[in-house]
């Protein structure tokens, strides 16, 4: 039987199609989205088809670093867009050349792998850091030690590596090769390290974990474990890297050079981009037909991955990110102090924030009021955490409006729980 055919608006009317009430049965239902349709952006605001407006501090979980149409990537895109969408890799592509060279030049990395996601990203830097010891004549090093709490994305390796019980359940036996450790445990972390280990894996600071920072002196004691051992350090930086922190990437406040980043996220600023950063001997594994990607670093995408460096790179950029994460960190210190039954504890660094909710507070509880009754739209985390994620370019009076509706919101929870 063939479907009826889609109902068409009149020729020349210029207003937006009209969602259907509720969620379409078409959409496999894999995420509880809040019943939201937005048809625009700007800055750090996002509107309904109707028109309402919402002020935005979740940036699409941390992707939207400069907001919502900035117009220095909407020229970019549409440059782009009359010349080439895509040749795949079996040409060169200038664009991702340019790219490349950019973060080599700006970062400890001398070879960049571009792919499309975060999950895709941390799969290269798995894979470069096992080629590794095998080209290196120790191929039964091959196993990783991950963190408890840790998200390194979707994809049936990498959920293996985040070890989340929920997330693993009904896909069968988790990959292999996985060593996870409690978050900070040091003692268990040495004892983890075998023969047969090629590397650690961490998030500089945990997102979907509970926004939780590795100090700046743990990096650089995992950074001198793995060259006592021989291993590689491998860095998860989707959601803290490209200015998030107040510099490119998080763990330059350390002071360290890792050897392989996994990298996505804000690098395309809404586009999907992904990039695998190594140093020339933790790549040396990763040779024509080892690792690919049809679409990574396509022209589109790397046009606006360039545009997005254009911005961030400006001087003066990263140092307005540290101005506004001050502001933003003594906001929610003082809504801690204010609200101290409803918040326990604010976490993170740069404008990757949360809040540590008392356990009679569910996080998801909060997000939802907060975007039902105050058009702020925040982020969920593990450990019971709010994200606080507004756009790298938000200002500082949006900063204020945000404080100001979510300590409505936390008053609610303080009023119903009292």
């Amino acid at each position: 039987m063939s479907k009826p055919s889609p109902a068409h608006r009149p020729t020349g009317t210029t207003a937006s199609p009209q969602p259907a009430p509720g969620p379409s049965p078409a959409v496999m239902p894999t995420y509880a989205r809040q019943d939201l349709v937005f048809e625009r952006g700007e800055g750090a605001w996002l509107y309904t088809v109707g028109g309402t407006r919402y002020l935005d501090f979740a940036s699409g979980v941390a992707v939207n670093a400069l907001g919502h149409c900035h117009p220095r990537l909407i020229a970019a895109l549409d440059d782009q867009s009359r010349k080439l969408w895509h040749t795949s890799n079996l040409y060169r592509v200038a664009g991702q050349e340019k790219l490349a060279e950019r973060l080599v030049a700006t970062t400890f990395a001398d070879r960049v792998f571009f792919c499309n996601s975060g999950a895709e990203a941390c799969e290269g830097a798995i894979k470069a850091a096992r080629r590794y010891h095998f080209v290196s004549g120790q191929p039964e090093r091959w196993r990783i030690i991950t963190f408890k709490g840790a998200f390194h994305g979707r994809t049936l390796a990498t959920l293996a590596a985040g070890g989340n019980e929920k997330y693993l359940e009904g896909f069968g036996h988790p990959a292999d090769g996985f060593d996870q450790i409690a978050f900070g445990d040091h003692a268990a972390l040495e004892a983890a390290i075998t023969s047969a280990t090629a590397a650690i894996m961490i998030e500089p600071v945990q997102g979907e974990g509970g926004v939780r920072s590795v100090p700046d002196q743990c990096l650089r004691g995992l950074r001198e474990l793995c060259d006592r051992h021989g291993l590689l350090l491998i860095l998860d930086e989707v959601q803290s890297g490209v200015g998030r922190t107040g510099r490119l990437f998080a763990h330059e406040w350390a002071g360290i050079e890792p050897d392989i980043v996994a990298v996505a996220k804000g690098i395309g600023g809404g586009f999907p981009l992904g990039a695998v950063l190594a140093t020339e001997a933790a790549a040396k594994g990763m040779t024509a037909g080892t690792h690919g990607s049809t679409f990574g670093g396509n022209p589109l995408a790397t046009a606006v991955g360039n545009a997005v460096l254009d911005v961030v790179l400006e001087p003066g950029f990263l140092e307005g990110v540290v101005s506004k994460s001050l502001q933003l960190k003594q906001g929610l210190e003082g809504l801690k102090d204010q609200f101290n039954g409803v918040v326990e504890d604010v976490r993170g660094r740069g404008l990757l924030m949360g809040l540590k909710l008392a356990p009679h507070v569910p996080a998801a509880e909060l997000v939802r009021a907060a975007s039902a009754n105050e058009h702020l739209l925040l982020v969920g985390a593990g450990d019971n955490v709010v994200r606080v994620l507004p756009p790298l370019v938000v200002e500082d009076a949006e900063i204020s409006d945000a404080l100001t509706r979510l300590a409505r919101v936390l008053g609610g929870f303080a009023k119903s729980k009292s």
